[in-house]
């Protein structure tokens, strides 16, 4: 590990003005590249003290043995410099994009004499017209079907067409009016080009032209009494309607832009990127790439940018760039892309209207595009084992942890605190051992005391049920903390009494859910809330048929967040006596592995399987959390009087509410109004009754500033 001050420059040596610069390891290697306004300024942010840099950038730095710069005369210069050597040198510090699929286009070779439409992939040539990505080639296959009967060009290999033409005969295409037959000599090479430029301009997107052209003709045909001929173009004018229909209108000015969108964790981000042409989408791309330097939501928009738009030129660059975040210096990517195109870019973030909306689907898109790359990447048995040994390695453990549990806590500003447990065995979740808690020891907003309180409860019941099944045989409890399941004594006493849970005894005890309060959901509409699109499992059941409880202990404890809430599981471990379970917690903000009693994190390497996986379960508790939390608070809030009537149900709900128009004047209404709902018998009207004269206020509120008293809206929510 080499120390940056000793290659670093003099400061007088480094010139103030806009270049590029590449950092160098021991065996004169690019590891990476980087531009600049101000070359002095960024490299000194390279050379300060190695607490202060990002992990990322700090690992660069240690690696590198020197540094070079080449300066330029402006920074669009600087830009396309450095776009050349991270082509040139691949450079293991700078991020890449990465290509999850070889995408198919639409390619029309206008560089030969008889231009032909075909599917092409990989690398584009000179002289050839593309349109797309698309994402399946049979999508391209498809519109190509439907657009030659209006567009008859060639389509077969040069081998096919030089037979065709050494014996006279065309294809079947050419016998059923879907080829022009150029080979045969129906139609001269340039009758033949200008059918390729027009199927070249439908697709650019100027489809009015032709399909007003052919309904003109297909009147003016049935005007002269040939029919055939009009029917014919009328089934080519639905042709070309069909396969502008497969590209769905998303702007309605026929806007011809690239929507650029970036999904991101602390290790990897996903870009996804719509071609809309002529208001339709007519490409979609996406990549994923490894963050391997120190890079935020506007760099990677900016490394996408070069990546698409490298080596492109004329319209393959749009009128409009939309991106989520502006690079660095906007201008100067404005510029580069405008000289790319030979006409002005705009390069802005939507702020509303349709662009907004469908950049919104652009970002969701890139989001799943992720998901699924993560979820690829855990399906790998081989990836799983070394994650969960690297686990072990990097914790200190004895075996590969096969059973990790993960706490998180959520709530929304001290209110409906709740907390989430999920379970991943062998490296995967097992949603059917899933648990929601609600915090109940006290009010307000203290995530440590919480996670405190939900490991207790948690490790209680995992006590309990040792004890229930026989496993332990009851002693007299002793003064001090309770040993747990690994007390050297061999034998253990009664577990203190679980939350909610009734006394400890050895008789079966009640049926409340694992791991819950009386009174808190119960686990079957916790596991149907795990990830969404899962199909909800039963729980493993007894011999009695009743679920199992929290019966087996995790080898790892994950809580979400740092020292104090790692101090607070721990603490909450050694009061039940429990000290066979390693407990470790994973900051969010730098993804570091915090372990009790240690002053100092454990920063696992960023391509590490291990970290990949501690953070995607504890991405998973607090998705749990979080829907558990929300769910909670929508159903606060839409609480009513009629939830306390027994045996309404929501459709004669609604239909209450819609036959008396609002909560107010169903409250003012008699017996025998009520009665009048179709569906609603006496005693229900009664009992509606009782449970509006139970809610209402004993006096009318008043406004103690103005004298005023406060009437109820519709809603039923005082104003």
């Amino acid at each position: 590990m080499a120390d940056p001050s000793s290659y670093r420059p003099k400061p007088g040596q480094i010139p103030d003005s806009p270049g590029v610069y590449k950092f160098r390891d021991e065996h004169r290697r690019v590891i990476y590249v980087g531009k600049a306004k101000n070359l002095r300024q960024r490299l000194a942010n390279y050379f300060q003290d190695l607490a202060g840099l990002h992990p990322r950038t700090r690992t660069m730095v240690t690696t590198a043995a020197s540094v070079e710069w080449t300066v330029v005369s402006t920074e669009v210069e600087a830009l396309q410099l450095e776009y050349s050597w991270i082509k040139e040198f691949d450079p293991r510090f700078n991020v890449k994009y990465r290509d999850d699929k070889s995408y198919p286009y639409l390619a029309v070779t206008l560089n030969e004499e008889f231009p032909r439409v075909q599917v092409m992939r990989g690398a584009k040539k000179k002289g050839v017209r593309y349109f797309g990505p698309y994402g399946h080639a049979w999508a391209i296959r498809e519109t190509v079907d439907l657009m030659l009967r209006v567009f008859p060009v060639r389509t077969c290999s040069a081998g096919v067409f030089k037979n065709a033409e050494r014996t006279g005969r065309p294809c079947l295409l050419g016998y059923i009016g879907k080829c022009s037959a150029p080979c045969v000599g129906r139609v001269s090479p340039e009758e033949h080009r200008d059918l390729a430029e027009e199927f070249c301009d439908f697709m650019a997107g100027r489809t009015g032209t032709y399909i007003r052209r052919l309904e003109k003709d297909m009147m003016q045909a049935a005007e002269e009494m040939e029919y055939e001929r009009a029917a014919r173009l009328r089934d080519d004018a639905g042709a070309l309607k069909r396969a502008m229909e497969k590209s769905a209108v998303v702007l309605a000015d026929a806007t011809d832009a690239d929507l650029i969108a970036v999904a991101e964790d602390e290790l990897e981000a996903a870009v996804q990127i719509f071609h809309v042409r002529g208001g339709r989408v007519r490409g979609q791309r996406g990549w994923v790439t490894d963050k391997v330097e120190a890079v935020d939501t506007a760099g990677l928009v900016e490394h996408a940018l070069q990546q698409l738009y490298g080596e492109e030129t004329g319209d393959s660059v749009p009128k409009e760039v939309l991106v989520p975040a502006l690079p660095e210096d906007p201008d100067a990517v404005s510029q580069w892309l405008a000289g790319r195109r030979g006409s002005q870019v705009s390069l802005r973030i939507p702020q509303r209207g349709d662009k907004k909306d469908l950049m919104v689907t652009v970002q969701r898109n890139a989001q799943q595009a992720l998901g699924l790359h993560k979820t690829k990447r855990a399906s790998d048995l081989t990836t799983r084992s070394r994650a969960l040994e690297e686990i072990a390695e990097a914790l200190g453990l004895d075996t590969a942890p096969l059973r990790v549990e993960c706490f998180d806590i959520s709530h929304l500003q001290g209110d409906d605190v709740v907390a989430s447990m999920v379970v991943f065995e062998d490296g995967l979740a097992r949603k059917s051992e899933y648990r929601r808690f609600q915090i109940k020891g006290f009010e307000g907003q203290d995530d440590v005391r919480s996670m405190h309180e939900v490991i207790g409860r948690r490790f209680k019941r995992y006590l309990h049920e040792k004890e229930r099944t026989g496993e332990w045989e009851e002693t007299p409890a002793p003064t001090g903390p309770v040993p747990g399941p690994s007390a050297p004594t061999g034998s253990a006493p009664a577990p203190t009494e679980p939350t909610g849970s009734g006394p400890a005894s050895t008789a079966p005890p009640a049926p409340v859910p694992a791991g819950l309060a009386p009174g808190e959901p119960a686990p079957g509409a916790e596991a149907s809330a795990a990830p969404e699109g899962a199909a909800v499992q039963e729980e493993p059941r007894e011999d009695d048929g009743r679920p199992k409880r929290f019966a087996y202990p995790p080898q790892l404890v994950v809580v979400d967040g740092g020292q104090p809430q790692v101090a607070a599981a721990k603490r909450a471990l050694d009061e039940l006596g429990i000290d066979d379970i390693a407990v470790c917690g994973l900051a969010k903000r730098l993804e570091e592995v915090w372990l009790p009693d240690d002053d100092d994190p454990v920063v696992l390497p960023r391509s590490s399987e291990g970290l990949y996986l501690l953070q995607r379960i504890r991405d998973e508790a607090h998705r749990f959390a979080i829907t558990y939390q929300r769910a909670k608070r929508a159903k606060r809030i839409r609480s009513s009087p009629l939830d306390d009537v027994p045996g309404l149900g929501d459709t004669r709900k609604q239909a209450l509410i819609k036959h008396f128009g609002s909560v107010k004047k169903l409250r003012q209404a008699t017996i025998d109004e009520i009665c009048e709902v179709p569906g609603i018998g006496r005693r229900t009207a009664e009992s509606v009754a009782v449970a509006f004269a139970a809610a209402a206020p004993a006096a009318p509120a008043v406004n103690t500033a103005t004298g005023e008293i406060i009437e109820e809206d519709d809603g039923g929510s005082r104003t």
